[in-house]
C-alpha cells in the first residue's frame, strides 16, 4: 500500500496525529474523511458576503497548556483575544459566568453590596465556586443566589442544550460554567487565549501540507476499511493492513453499533445577513429563558473583522441527534452518565482486540474535548504508537 498510517478524521485530533506521524516519524499517512473539507467542526469559511463565519458554532482557543499551544503555534499567525458572554437574564443583558457586574445589574444597589462581601468571606482564596455550592451554603442569602442563578442562568438554558431536565444531569454539567468571585468578565480565564489570524481552515492546510500527508476528502472509511475483532485484523480495500490506524470518528458507527448507538446531542445552525455593523454587543449572547435557542454568535466580533454595514450571525438551535438528518445528523456532544460510558467502554474493548488500531479524540473516546485537550491527546498517541 502506498501508506503506513491511516487516519480516520481530519479534524484535531486527526490532524494533528497525521503530522506527528509524518514529520516526527518518517511515516506515510493518508487521510480520509467523510465531509468535503479539512478542519472538522473548527471549519471556517467566508460567506456570500465577505464575512467569515465558523460553519459549526463559534471555537475559540484557550489553554493554561504551553505543550499544547507551542505545538500548534507555527501553523499560524495569531491575535490576541478573551472571549466574552452576555446572557439576557430579565430583559437585561449581564457577563456569563455570573459574577460581580451581573450581581449588580440584577439586585438592588443594597443586596448587591451585601452579597459580594459575603461571597470572598465564605469562600476565601478562591477565584469562582459552583452552583451547587452555592445553593448548599449555610448563609440563605448566597443560598437563596445559587438557586437565582441555578433557575434563571442554568436550569432552562441546559434544559434546552441537552433536551432533558437539568436535574437528570450529571452535576459536572450542572457546574461547567461557575460563578466568579470578582468582576473578570472573561468567559475562559486561561492564561493563552488567541484566535489564527487567518481562521482555522487555514491553520489547517498549513497543518496538513506536509509530503508525507495525503488527505482524501468525501470518502467513508466504512466503505475501504474492515474490522475482524476474533482474528485481530484489519482490511483496506480487501487487502490485509498491519500498519497503524488512528479512528477518530464515532467508536459505535465504527463497529456496526453491534452494542446499540452511543447517545448524543446535535445543533441546527441558522445564519442570518444584517446589513448594519454590529448586531449585538459581544460576540455571543445566550439567551437561556427566550426562545428556542440557546445563543447567538456574530463572528466579525469572534474574528476581529473590520467590514461596515455588514454583519452575519448565527442562531443555534439544540437537536436530538438523528444519524443522517439534515438538520441534526452531527453528533456534537455526548451525553455522559454512568450507563453511556459503561457502553462506550464496550466499544472500546473490542478496538483493543485489534492491534494497531487506535480511538483518538472526543467521538471516538466519548468524551467534551476543548482543542488544547485535543491537541494534547494526539500529541501523546501518535508519540506512543511507532514501534
Amino acid at each position: 500500500m502506498e501508506f503506513d498510517a491511516l487516519v480516520v478524521g481530519c479534524g484535531f485530533s486527526g490532524a494533528v496525529c497525521a503530522r506527528v506521524l509524518a514529520e516526527e516519524y518518517g511515516l506515510r499517512v493518508r487521510i480520509l474523511d467523510k465531509r468535503s473539507h479539512i478542519a472538522g467542526n473548527m471549519y471556517d469559511e467566508k460567506d456570500e458576503h465577505g464575512i467569515l463565519v465558523h460553519r459549526y458554532g463559534p471555537h475559540i482557543f484557550h489553554t493554561n497548556s504551553e505543550e499544547a499551544f507551542s505545538y500548534i503555534k507555527p501553523f499560524s499567525d495569531w491575535f490576541f483575544y478573551e472571549h466574552r458572554v452576555l446572557g439576557r437574564i430579565r430583559d437585561k443583558l449581564v457577563p456569563i459566568p455570573f459574577n460581580f457586574k451581573s450581581i449588580d445589574t440584577l439586585f438592588p444597589a443594597e443586596k448587591a453590596e451585601s452579597l459580594k462581601a459575603k461571597l470572598p468571606a465564605v469562600f476565601p482564596g478562591r477565584e469562582k465556586v459552583t452552583v451547587s455550592e452555592l445553593v448548599a451554603a449555610s448563609d440563605a442569602e448566597l443560598a437563596e443566589l445559587g438557586r437565582f442563578v441555578f433557575d434563571y442562568v442554568f436550569k432552562n438554558y441546559t434544559a434546552k442544550q441537552w433536551g432533558t431536565p437539568v436535574e437528570t444531569l450529571d452535576s459536572g454539567v450542572i457546574n461547567r460554567v461557575p460563578v466568579v468571585l470578582s468582576y473578570d468578565d472573561r468567559y475562559f480565564q486561561d492564561a493563552i487565549q488567541m484566535t489564527p489570524k487567518d481562521g482555522f481552515t487555514a491553520l489547517f492546510e498549513n497543518l496538513l501540507d506536509h509530503p508525507n500527508i495525503s488527505v482524501a476528502l468525501g470518502c467513508d472509511a466504512k466503505l475501504h476499511l474492515s474490522l475482524d475483532t476474533e482474528a485481530g485484523t484489519m482490511q483496506f480495500d480487501g487487502r490485509p493492513f498491519e500498519g497503524i490506524c488512528i479512528y477518530t470518528g464515532p467508536a459505535d458507527e465504527l463497529f456496526d453499533f453491534v452494542y446499540g448507538p452511543l447517545p448524543y446531542r446535535s445543533l441546527h445552525m441558522v445564519f442570518e445577513h444584517h446589513d448594519k455593523t454590529s448586531f449585538q454587543p459581544v460576540s455571543v449572547v445566550n439567551y437561556p429563558n427566550d426562545g428556542d435557542f440557546t445563543r447567538i454568535t456574530e463572528f466579525k466580533k469572534l474574528t476581529a473583522q473590520k467590514k461596515t454595514g455588514s454583519t452575519t450571525v448565527m442562531y443555534e438551535y439544540p437537536r436530538a441527534y438523528v444519524r443522517g438528518s439534515a438538520e441534526a445528523g452531527i453528533p456534537y456532544y455526548a451525553i455522559l452518565n454512568q450507563k453511556n460510558r459503561e457502553l462506550h467502554a464496550k466499544y472500546a474493548a473490542l478496538a483493543e482486540k485489534i492491534p494497531g488500531l487506535h480511538l483518538c479524540g472526543r467521538l471516538a473516546d466519548y468524551a467534551y474535548y476543548n482543542m488544547d485537550a485535543a491537541i494534547l491527546a494526539a500529541l501523546r498517541l501518535a508519540r506512543s504508537v511507532v514501534k
